[in-house]
């Protein structure tokens, strides 16, 4: 534990997406298996308030915390590599930036100056990435700043930095850097311009790197490495190889092997001691040896961007570990699957999750997967929309009330079986208006999720403003399919399931955002054993 908090910073080079999350997730669970309380959080330089009202394919997933803010999907990758729950303070964007700065100037609180970039922006930022670090929680806090250097969008959140770093003096905040190191298959040779001039644009703001990681296909040869300590004016010990893995959990381990964690703890002042990754390595030695394989069937209706759905992934990833079992994940479309295909597409597989999702595009595929699997006896899993969707198949090819729907798709449906949430009736504005964060469920004694859980209370995690219709709770429920999870304060119906079949079950919760390395989200793990059982009995 360290009396002053210490602050990492992690910028982007010129070119993008080469994984800044990743390497700030692995350097922190470094940092946390040495005895270091390690936070992240990201600074994302789009204008909008939140990626609460973002199409999925724009920027992937938006992930929930317990506190309720809509957040970047990085947070989720701090969340699975720590296991320590993320918060509001976690995730700012320049949107909220402006909008709190713009806030105090209506309130007058710059009594009448001229509001601008240095200092109100920038002060703004500082304050935003202080408030971990000022919480007496942590000992080492490590900002990622979304972007590239270089970009007009980036620009206040750099100069921030490089206030910061002066602010807080000598071992007490560093940077991180990382570029890419191109491989020229023509030339057969690695090229450093990149990286140098990324370090160059770097510097022209007045930002100094202090570590670079370089991202590459194909091993840094020693000389290499010797010229761009040189040209970037860093210690060679401090220019860190970052090769291609093939799963996101071995980098933790390349950052151990080339000494990331040593270097930083030296320019903090802080002590080096041993990391003990056994549990993380023995979670990876189950991930990479699996003694058999399941393949389940993902339909959603943003299936062609894998980060849409990037918490559920991962949470598969920890569910197979935990069983030993390779999850070999088949995406399909729901807008493209039909009555007359569904067999087709769906027979061979070992199990079916329904995705979440918003808006009536796509949805019945979904319902005509549900019905097959329903009837079919495979293994059923539906979070949030994909819950509402079983309902609603269950309402129409059950009860026969062929006018089943939800509200949202349909508002002058006769059956609304799903509809919207009393308390978001009067709501119009979109951004972070839904349920959203940790709420209470109580579960039926001796139910397959009482059974899962091994207990009769969670605290689950919530994004919708469509709900079950209590109203056709008894009608449904004597039909066969049990509402087994209820919101202790509204009666909000939280979980159904079947009995009679092998594994049915509808959260309308987001259990995905739970499950980490350390914990894989039970329900997950009983899905993934329904899904084995069901490839045996075949």
């Amino acid at each position: 534990m360290t009396t002053t908090t210490k602050y990492i910073f992690v910028t982007g080079g010129v070119t993008s997406s080469l994984g800044k999350g990743i390497i700030a997730a692995s350097l922190a669970k470094l940092l946390q298996v040495q005895g270091y309380r390690t936070t992240i959080q990201k600074l994302d330089p789009y204008i909008n308030v939140d990626p609460g009202t973002l199409n999925p394919y724009e920027h992937g997933e938006c992930y929930v915390t317990d506190d309720g803010a809509e957040t970047d999907l990085d947070l989720g990758h701090y969340e699975r590599f720590l296991n320590v729950p993320t918060s509001q303070a976690n995730n700012v964007t320049t949107g909220r930036i402006y909008q709190s700065v713009i806030e105090k100037e209506r309130r007058g609180e710059f009594l009448g100056k001229t509001v601008q970039v240095i200092p109100h922006i920038t002060d703004e930022i500082k304050n935003r990435i202080q408030i971990l670090g000022n919480s007496g929680d942590f000992d080492v806090v490590i900002t990622e700043i979304g972007g590239t250097v270089g970009d007009i969008e980036s620009l206040p959140y750099v100069e921030a930095v490089r206030q910061l770093k002066w602010d807080l003096g000598d071992n007490n905040a560093i940077v991180i850097h990382l570029t890419l190191v191109p491989f020229l298959s023509a030339a057969g040779e690695l090229k450093t311009k990149p990286t140098q001039h990324s370090v160059k644009t770097l510097m022209e703001s007045g930002v100094m790197a202090d570590i670079l990681v370089c991202r590459t296909e194909h091993e840094l040869p020693t000389d290499l490495r010797s010229k761009l300590a040189k040209f970037c004016n860093v210690r060679e010990e401090a220019v860190i190889q970052s090769i291609d893995a093939s799963t996101i959990y071995d980098v933790p381990n390349l950052m151990l092997e080339q000494g990331l964690d040593k270097v930083v703890l030296k320019k903090l002042a802080l002590e080096n001691h041993t990391p003990d990754l056994t549990q993380w390595n023995k979670f990876l030695q189950r991930h990479k040896n699996p003694k058999t394989e399941v393949t389940v069937g993902l339909i959603g209706k943003y299936v062609e961007l894998q980060d849409s759905y990037k918490s559920i992934l991962e949470a598969f990833i920890h569910a197979g570990a935990e069983n030993e079992v390779k999850v070999n994940i088949e995406s399909i479309h729901s807008e493209y699957l039909k009555e007359d295909n569904v067999k087709m597409k769906l027979s061979h597989l070992d199990g079916v999750l329904v995705a979440p999702g918003f808006g009536e595009r796509g949805i019945d595929g979904k319902i005509a997967a549900v019905k097959f699997v329903r009837e079919n006896n495979i293994p059923f899993f539906g979070i949030c929309l994909g819950m509402q969707m079983a309902v609603i198949e269950f309402a129409r090819n059950v009860l026969k009330l062929e006018d089943a729907n939800s509200f949202e798709m349909d508002e002058t449906c006769k059956h609304p079986v799903i509809s919207l949430m009393e308390e978001q009736k009067t709501i119009t504005d979109k951004g972070g208006t839904m349920r959203l964060g940790a709420w209470d469920c109580n579960l039926k004694k001796d139910s397959i999720v009482a059974n899962v859980y091994k207990t009769e209370a969670i605290k689950e995690r919530h994004r919708h403003r469509y709900e079950f219709n209590s109203e056709y709770k008894d009608q449904i429920e004597a039909a066969g399919m049990l509402a087994t999870g209820l919101n202790p304060e509204t009666n909000l119906v939280e979980i159904v399931e079947i009995p009679e079949h092998p594994w049915f079950v509808g959260v309308q919760y987001h259990p995905e955002y739970k499950s980490t390395v350390s914990n894989p989200h039970p329900l997950f793990v009983a899905f993934i054993k329904a899904a084995l059982k069901h490839k045996k009995s075949k």
